[in-house]
């Protein structure tokens, strides 16, 4: 299981004090830094219910979950083409074709995806004190227009693109890895994920922090079900910044 961190402020200091020797935060975006289960299923759900099918949430991102991870292990997609066959697989779970036009709007719906309130605010902070790196599960078109909501000029970029794979894949974070050019004990992985981030980011050595987004929502929500042990726990990044900045 997951080690926790609360957010008192006794906690604070010593996320403070343990990780004092980092330079380096690498970050995922989407579910961390960007609300990605608010845009896939404000995106995917009226799709559904226009066929009269009722379903929750929760029910159709353990759907998305399912499919995305499935096709970001095979072959490399465009991130545009998983999310155009990850509707085609989940109107196939429900018995109906998509339409070409729900296919485009789908796969065009980052754009309209919303960072989190606090994304922003924690990442100007976070950046004077240290060097901002993204690791992200995205094309580069798509985490520039994702970019536009968080206007932070980060230090490394490394989209799935770039890489020719998806996280949890530890091409993404080789690729990254070799980029920043630091011991990895400089490096602070920040991340919602379990699956996609924690895991391989813990068998490369890293030191993560969990942001943990869903605390007290059932289930693994946009992301396939994992375990893993990570160093603290947070419930957004504003959280974070002011406990690893308390010095």
């Amino acid at each position: 299981m997951p080690r926790r961190s609360s957010n008192s402020a006794e906690a604070s200091i010593d996320v403070s004090e343990m990780f004092a020797d980092k330079t380096v935060l690498t970050l995922d975006v989407y579910g961390t830094l960007i609300d990605w289960e608010r845009g896939i299923s404000e995106a995917l759900i009226p799709i559904v219910r226009r066929r009269g099918i009722e379903s929750s949430d929760e029910e159709m991102l353990e759907r998305y979950a399912r499919h995305e991870a499935a096709l970001e292990a095979g072959p490399y997609m465009t991130y545009r083409e998983i999310l155009e066959e990850a509707l085609r697989r989940i109107s196939a779970d429900l018995g109906f074709t998509p339409t070409e036009y729900e296919l485009e709007s789908f796969s065009h719906s980052v754009a309209d995806w919303p960072a989190f309130p606090d994304s922003r605010e924690a990442l100007v902070a976070l950046q004077k004190r240290f060097r901002l790196a993204v690791i992200t599960n995205g094309d580069d078109e798509f985490f520039s227009l994702s970019n536009k909501r968080l206007q932070i000029d980060f230090d490394f970029v490394v989209t799935s693109q770039q890489a020719r794979s998806y996280k949890p894949s530890l091409n993404n974070f080789h690729v990254a890895l070799g980029r920043i050019g630091v011991p990895r004990s400089d490096i602070l992985h920040v991340a919602q994920s379990l699956y996609h981030d924690h895991v391989p980011a813990r068998s490369l050595g890293l030191q993560t922090v969990w942001i943990n987004r869903r605390r007290g929502k059932p289930g693994f929500g946009a992301v396939p079900q994992a375990q893993s042990v990570t160093d603290a726990e947070f419930n957004d990044m504003r959280s974070f910044a002011a406990a690893i900045l308390e010095r």
